[in-house]
């Protein structure tokens, strides 16, 4: 089937900014909703040549796209073409019975939670404005709604936390037991606020991260969460549970995203739109695609990209046409050391358990 089968949608909208984040995202502006809504469109409008007759998955991100004008999100999402999973990211403060019916009745048939932690001084630090009780209540309230596919995002490495705050957060999530969690280390971003505040605390405990990320592992795997890609973990279950969205971009697919900030990746282009909000609104009213910053992608360059991303995932990258990438001799030498492993033919390339906790390092010294 020819065409991008993949469309991302950036709301920006936030209640306000939390002292980590570095997405694009506006706070407040209630009133530029309804304009947003119509640039969205309009964008879609300009670039429906690039999708295909039938998409694979549609992803609100954000932002806060719960955070949206109930009427306008409902009026977005209605006039989007069908897909086989439409994802929404909520925060837990934002979820009512009213959104999940109509997030439910509106073709949306996973949501990804922000719950970050279940403890309250682990979410002041992370200026969060949801409770715990927060979570687990939206958590129930989706469910209610009939959904049966849920995601909840935690993060790990909280200035102040605890390895037994750690596990009172996964014992939390595992027994709610959602289809799929999402587990980050948090990542002290240049010019945030948290970093400025947090940023020798964070240095300082920046040893003890990679027995966290084992404590992640080891807890979810042994709940029956199939740890399918380095931060992701999915419901051993009848259905693939696995997030068909985030993986096209782990498997190197061609992807459209819209709205500011929002970036796209077509053959060989990649392009992001700029962040501003006034200039996005006002180009796409004007009929014209909003200012773009362009990148040519050579073969060399997405055939890097291929393994880097595909070795984040747990099956078999398949090699054929990306040996070129790879160094022959630290293919070899990582095998030695039980970081790699290889079928019969060496047509394929798989990190080992220990080689997925070093993750990036083994990569690096893998690509040619």
């Amino acid at each position: 089937m020819s065409g991008v089968r993949h469309l991302y949608l950036h709301v920006p909208f936030c209640a306000h900014r939390c002292g980590y984040c570095d997405f694009v995202t506006v706070v407040g502006k209630s009133h530029l909703h309804g304009a947003y809504v119509d640039a969205l469109l309009a964008e879609l409008e300009l670039e429906r040549a690039l999708l295909g007759p039938r998409l694979d998955t549609i992803f609100f991100g954000g932002g806060t796209p719960t955070f949206a004008d109930t009427s306008e999100l409902e009026r977005l999402l209605r006039a989007l073409p069908s897909a086989r999973e439409l994802t929404v990211e909520a925060n837990p403060e934002t979820v009512t019975p009213e959104l999940a019916e109509l997030l439910s009745q509106n073709r949306v048939n996973r949501v990804s939670l922000g719950a970050q932690s279940f403890q309250t001084h682990l979410l002041d630090v992370l200026e969060r404005r949801a409770r715990p009780e927060d979570v687990t209540r939206a958590f129930y309230v989706l469910r209610d709604a009939g959904f049966d596919n849920i995601s909840l995002d935690l993060i790990y490495g909280i200035p102040g936390q605890t390895a037994a705050d750690l596990d009172r957060d996964l014992d939390r999530a595992v027994a709610l037991a959602p289809e799929h969690l999402s587990c980050y280390e948090l990542e002290a971003k240049p010019g945030t606020r948290f970093t400025h505040a947090h940023g020798k605390e964070l240095e300082r405990q920046a040893e003890a991260m990679e027995t966290y990320f084992e404590r992640v592992v080891e807890r979810l795997t042994g709940s029956g969460y199939r740890w399918y890609e380095t931060a992701n973990f999915a419901r051993s279950d009848a259905r693939d549970l696995r997030a068909m969205h985030n993986s096209a971009y782990w498997e190197g697919r061609d992807y459209l995203g819209l709205g500011i900030g929002a970036v796209s990746t077509v053959g060989e282009r990649r392009w992001r739109n700029a962040p501003s909000l006034r200039a996005y609104l006002a180009a796409l009213e004007a009929g014209e695609r909003p200012r773009r910053e362009y990148e040519r992608l050579p073969e060399d360059v997405r055939r890097r990209e291929r393994v880097m991303l595909g070795l984040r995932l747990d099956e078999p990258l398949q090699l054929d046409g990306l040996t070129c990438a790879l160094d022959g001799d630290a293919v070899d030498r990582l095998r030695t050391l039980g970081l790699v492993t290889s079928d019969a033919n060496a047509a394929t390339l798989t990190l080992t358990a220990r080689g997925r906790f070093l993750g990036g390092r083994v990569t690096a010294e893998l690509l040619a």
